[in-house]
């Protein structure tokens, strides 16, 4: 079954890509290598999710953040590549948790969108992965993730 169709099988709504808010883009496509910008967690209406992990957060929330975060990323490249069909591999993912000092669970967030490529990709969707804790991030964001995918011509 293709991405589109598990989307739609699934119910999944993507969201709006947001404008970048400095000097970057959203996604860069180099060859058969799409770079997805790291990304926050955003409610439906465009809120950005924000808190510390472990505290504020936990991590059942933190990992609903990073599958929100995840359909950042999807919308991302769709609008980069017209179509998630094109995904060849998810290769790579690299999520940043916003957490207490002594929080040492980024891995079980970080599974939040993790899990999601894998719905959608199936076994294209299962990806090498850095899960790292951060004293803090952009605008005090609970999760950033950015993403390395290869994609058909």
């Amino acid at each position: 079954m293709s991405a589109e169709a598990r989307i739609k099988q699934l119910g999944i709504v993507l969201p709006t890509t947001p404008k970048p808010v400095a000097n970057y883009v959203p996604f860069r496509l180099h060859g058969a290598t799409l770079y997805l910008s790291g990304q926050g967690p955003r409610e439906a209406d465009g809120t950005l999710l924000t808190g510390k992990v472990g505290s504020a957060v936990s991590v059942e929330e933190g990992y609903r953040r990073a599958r929100l975060t995840g359909l950042g990323l999807l919308a991302a490249a769709r609008d980069a590549l017209g179509s998630l069909d094109r995904v060849e591999a998810v290769l790579k993912l690299l999520g940043m948790v916003n957490g207490e000092p002594l929080f040492g669970d980024q891995p079980k967030v970080i599974n939040g969108c993790s899990d999601l490529f894998v719905e959608v990709f199936g076994e294209a969707g299962r990806h090498a992965r850095s899960a790292v804790g951060m004293g803090s991030l952009p605008g005090n964001i609970s999760v950033e993730i950015e993403a390395i995918l290869a994609v058909r011509g």
